[in-house]
């Protein structure tokens, strides 16, 4: 792997840096949650101000090794602003939900074992807990493509993202996409907690109970009714504790 040169604070605008900032943060915390598989997924970020371009992840960092300055910016075209290797299984899926959706400025990509477990499942999550009920109003699926190394795999993922929040990729794993990303980590937390639950409740062996979807259009109503500024800043607030000391935001 081809080594980055770390980028400068001085040499960008303060919104980039600072998306640069909460973007590590974000990896961070993913790691400390263990919501990592390894190198091979990837969370993103649009750079606020500049037409077609984002943050990603550079190819062969753990999560709890990723700053500020060695993340990787991308166009829409695949080109590298910059220096830095990229998953292309990464860019297709985040360049995708970016350009299909320009309402959307962060996005999550995991493979974690029970989110992997529930994309396996022939009826995806199922409304089992109160997580479930909460993340199911955000939800649509995607069918399994393969590796996403086909750009064509842009427009299918495109199509069947719609105007959702967060996706189950069918034997593949959780995407959730939002405008913010203190809002994309709260929603992640919760989707993966339901998607354990639901492992959990199965490997039990009792019959489930499932609930009623007017509960869970009653819960999302409540939520939308919110400003829209509030969305995840408690829980992002909290989770940013967790990194006091770390080098992320260098």
């Amino acid at each position: 792997m081809a080594v980055a040169t770390l980028v400068k604070k001085q040499d960008m605008s303060e919104a980039e840096w600072d998306t640069r900032v909460n973007l590590a943060a974000l990896y961070r915390i993913l790691a400390k949650f263990r919501m990592t598989d390894f190198i091979y997924t990837h969370l993103s970020a649009r750079i606020p101000g500049e037409e077609g371009t984002f943050l990603i992840n550079r190819y062969g960092d753990l999560f709890d090794r990723v700053r500020a300055s060695n993340l990787v910016k991308m166009d829409f075209d695949g080109n590298v602003i910059g220096e830095g290797d990229f998953n292309e299984a990464g860019f297709t899926i985040h360049s995708g939900v970016l350009m299909a959706r320009p309402d959307v400025n962060a996005v999550i990509h995991v493979h974690t074992r029970a989110s992997v477990a529930v994309a396996a499942q022939q009826r995806g999550l199922l409304p089992i807990s109160q997580q479930a009920m909460l993340a199911m109003p955000h939800l649509s699926y995607h069918d399994y493509e393969g590796p996403a190394l086909d750009l064509n795999e842009r427009e299918t993922l495109a199509r069947d993202l719609g105007g959702k929040s967060a996706c189950i990729l069918r034997n593949h794993g959780l995407l959730t996409f939002t405008s913010t990303i203190p809002e994309c980590w709260r929603l992640t937390y919760q989707l993966e907690t339901a998607c354990q639950i639901q492992i959990d409740a199965m490997a039990g062996g009792a019959p489930l109970i499932e609930l009623p979807s007017s509960i869970s259009d009653e819960a999302y109503e409540r939520y939308k009714a919110r400003p829209a500024v509030e969305h995840g800043q408690r829980e992002w607030r909290a989770v940013l504790e967790m990194l006091k000391g770390e080098d992320y935001a260098t």
